[in-house]
């Protein structure tokens, strides 16, 4: 049973065997001995402990580990017995001895020795391997290229990367390795202002050594397989972390611009009102909305940062689980707003008005659409896309042209019609009171119909689907003449009955029991009638009882049970039993 002893190295508290606890302080007086006259000792010290406080705690796998002589002849070896480095100050100009170097891996931090505005530049140099005026100028590109994105990416770099404080956070930021000699090194470095030997490191000859140094060919193929593995990663970081901050940056953007939409008026977000139909606060839709999307693509650019720097500070647990139950509010927040959108457009109901027309069976009727040259110059029927407009009395309104016609003919003395509006609502009551409320009208002034090309109702009664079907019936024997303007609001199927059909328009119509009779159509024209009568086990097609005759002035077509002979000015063709033949009149 080993006694163990508790303490305090660089402020961080340790578990440690008696064994190593006195291996350790033997190794640290010897230390504090090599150092009796030199410049800066204290800081040096501290700076060792500190060091040697961050490779236990790399080493523990739980707070409550013990801490062996083997972690301490670990760390011993790592950071070099002190008397290798039993040398005057005067030896820092030469190249030291070091019998125990071991290759050290960068990671990112801010160098603010060397910084403009917070080191992040400074730090990516160190970490890249290249010249922080480089660095900079490219985030000055990047900013200005993408219309100051960039600048939220630097900032939250700024935020998260931890600064290089101690002497091995700047040693291990430049990738040099962390022992004694390099620590005493760097603050004697500092104390006597010659950083420019640092600058001078000629990297380039140690990287030769590090390549001309014995390795198997098996090593060699795994560092340029890890190297893969870390540049593709290091990929994976930099898309998620520009899809993650491309993101939240519009996010942020279109919080701050719907947000305010309640509070100022801003042209075009009207329709975003008229579509409320809860009156849920559009500040409130677009702050859930930020989180409920926002949160995830944060975690997603945290991920991309975690990914390229090794060192990246934790949001901490506190923080990690408040954005979570942030999220879920959110998205329940959400829910809550769609399913009382939803509820909105639930009940659908109508109300219908028929009214007498006084057209009779020996009336021609002229009908017409007319639009409002206040709310629109078009005439044209729009099934869905609604408009806001103010009439003569400035009061804002909804604007739709969703208005169906429908023509039928009736054995009634006199005409009639029937409209019938339609909307939606919470319920049965709210869906009939907001139809209701819909305006629509109509003219007739001797025999000529007009026929308003829109409705509109209140703003306040919102957007819910809002439209206008228009029945006329007219006495079997009345004579309709439709404007083309009609055309594109009686397009629609033959489940509405609907007798009058496209391309009818700008011609004087009989009404016939349900059907219209073309009175001025052109008698000219040839009326094919086509049908297909079935015999035995085939099929075949009979045009005008087996036989199509069309002539004209210069052209002629003539099919029946001998074939096809077409004519033309100059080219007769002839198909029958005997083949195709073709000629010219020229021949």
């Amino acid at each position: 049973m080993n006694k163990t002893v508790n303490i305090n190295l660089a402020g961080t508290f340790f578990h440690i065997d008696e064994d190593a606890y006195l291996k350790l302080q033997r190794y640290l007086e010897a230390i504090k001995r090599s150092f009796t006259d030199a410049q800066g000792r204290s800081e040096i010290i501290a700076d060792i402990e500190a060091r040697i406080a961050e490779l236990f705690v790399e080493r523990m796998k739980h707070d409550k580990q013990v801490i062996s002589s083997k972690e301490v002849d670990d760390v011993i070896n790592i950071m070099g017995q002190p008397e290798d480095y039993l040398v005057d100050e005067e030896i820092f100009e030469d190249e030291p001895k070091n019998t125990h170097t071991r290759r050290s891996t960068k990671k990112l931090y801010r160098d603010t020795d060397n910084s403009y505005i917070g080191g992040v530049s400074s730090g990516l140099g160190h970490y890249l391997g290249i010249d922080a005026v480089w660095v900079r100028l490219l985030w000055i590109l990047l900013a200005i290229g993408s219309g100051g994105t960039f600048i939220l990416i630097y900032i939250l770099f700024w935020i998260l990367v931890p600064e290089a404080v101690s002497t091995a956070d700047k040693l291990t930021m430049t990738g040099e390795p962390v022992n004694i000699t390099n620590i005493e090194k760097k603050i004697r470095d500092g104390i006597d202002n010659v950083s420019e030997t640092v600058k001078n490191v000629d990297y380039q000859k140690y990287g030769n050594k590090v390549k001309s140094s014995s390795k198997s060919f098996f090593d060699t193929l795994g560092d340029v397989a890890m190297f893969c593995l870390k540049l593709f990663a290091k990929f994976i970081g930099v898309m998620l972390i520009l899809i993650g901050a491309s993101t939240l940056i519009g996010l942020l953007i279109g919080l701050f611009t719907f947000g305010i939409s309640d509070f100022a008026h801003i042209p075009g977000f009207d329709f975003i009102d008229a579509s409320n139909a809860a009156n849920t606060p559009v500040w409130l839709t677009s702050l859930l909305a930020f989180f409920a999307i926002g949160i995830p693509f944060f975690f997603l650019f945290y991920l991309g940062l975690k990914i390229l720097i090794n060192n990246l500070k934790s949001i901490g647990n506190v923080a990690k689980f408040s954005l979570l139950g942030l999220w879920v509010l959110a998205i329940v927040g959400l829910i809550i707003i769609g399913i009382r959108q939803a509820r909105e457009h639930a009940f659908d109901a109508n109300v219908t008005k028929t009214e007498t027309l006084q057209i009779t069976q020996q009336d021609t009727l002229y009908l017409k659409m007319q639009g409002n040259t206040l709310y629109s110059n078009k005439v044209y029927r729009n099934h869905n896309p609604y408009k806001l407009v103010y009439n003569e009395s400035d009061e804002k309104l909804i604007y739709s042209s969703d208005v169906r016609l429908i023509v039928k003919s009736t054995k009634d003395s006199l005409a009639s019609i029937r409209i019938e509006k339609t909307a939606e609502g919470s319920n049965y009551k709210a869906a009939r009171d907001r139809a209701s409320e819909i305006d629509y009208g109509y003219t007739l002034h001797k025999n000529n119909l007009k026929l308003n090309a829109y409705h509109t109702t209140a703003f306040k009664n919102k957007f819910r689907d809002q439209e206008v079907e228009v029945t006329l019936y007219l006495p079997e024997g009345t004579v309709l003449y439709a404007d083309d303007n009609t055309y594109s609001f009686h397009r629609n199927s033959s489940y509405y009955n609907d007798i009058l059909h496209n391309d009818m328009e700008e011609h004087y119509l009989k009404v016939m029991d349900d059907e219209l009779e073309c009175l001025d159509c052109n008698k000219d024209n040839y009326e094919v009638n086509i049908r297909i009568e079935e015999k035995d086990d085939h099929s075949r097609v009979i045009i005008n009882d087996d036989s199509l005759d069309i002539k004209n002035e210069e052209n002629s077509l003539k099919i029946n049970n001998k074939g096809i002979n077409a004519n033309s000015e100059n080219v007769r063709v002839k198909i029958d039993n005997n083949g195709v033949n073709i000629s010219s009149k020229k021949e």
